[in-house]
């Protein structure tokens, strides 16, 4: 059996989005929706500014549609393993924006470049014999006082675990607890900031009224999804 290292998205990158959707359609949301509330949550910390931002997984660059969107002078650079994935970020046209694929371990960058580094469902198509070794990168690439944005699923909630389970670009993923995730952070000395909890609810039917209550769970470990922000010292 060859050993995992990086999941491969190349066979998915044209029809990803229709595949996601798919998928999770008992969420009561699209693919499109979650990405673009990952960075509207980032407004809280995050400012406008002309500041040099690293997206780590960022697949067909929707996330980059967003951050255009919500900060347009940011200067992002996206990277990924997919090379398919890539070219079909790079038809977006998305104004400072560049995208480059990377062999996934070594990131294609200086020391202590990036004010903000963004990775959102990433670590789960790693194995866990090289999550620590990018994490190292991560604080490498960040300038001191630079910011981790870390979201990843939460296998404490059941319906999670069930649309991994059931999703076909997920079939080798492994969920990272919470706990484990805020260790291997730690690890790095990187100094964790806040952590919270998120999407209790379906986003359509009975429960989607609920949403607005969501901000005041996010201490209670049953969430979708998990958000860390972190600093280099």
């Amino acid at each position: 059996m060859q050993e995992r290292t990086f999941d491969e998205f190349d066979e998915f990158a044209a029809d990803y989005r229709s595949i996601h959707n798919r998928n999770i359609q008992l969420s009561g949301a699209d693919s499109f929706y979650f990405a673009e509330m990952k960075v509207k949550l980032l407004r809280k910390t995050a400012e406008n500014a002309v500041i040099k931002v690293l997206d780590i997984g960022c697949g067909d660059g929707a996330t980059e549609q967003f951050m255009q969107q919500y900060f347009p002078a940011w200067q992002v650079k996206a990277i990924d393993i997919s090379a398919k994935s890539i070219e079909q970020a790079k038809q977006k046209n998305i104004p400072n924006t560049k995208f480059e694929t990377y062999d996934g371990k070594i990131i294609p960058a200086s020391d202590q470049e990036f004010d903000i580094v963004f990775i959102a469902g990433v670590l789960h198509h790693i194995d866990f014999s090289l999550h620590a070794g990018l994490i190292k990168e991560i604080n490498r690439v960040l300038k001191k006082g630079g910011r981790l944005y870390l979201f990843e699923h939460n296998p404490l909630n059941p319906l999670t675990r069930y649309l991994v389970k059931t999703c076909v670009f997920d079939k080798e993923a492994r969920l990272l607890k919470h706990g484990y995730t805020k260790k291997i952070l730690k690890a790095a000395e990187l100094q964790i900031k806040s952590n919270d909890f998120i999407i209790f609810f379906p986003r359509k039917g009975f429960f989607a009224r609920l949403i607005g209550c969501e901000k005041y769970l996010s201490n209670i470990p049953f969430g979708g999804q998990y958000f860390i922000r972190a600093e280099k010292p």
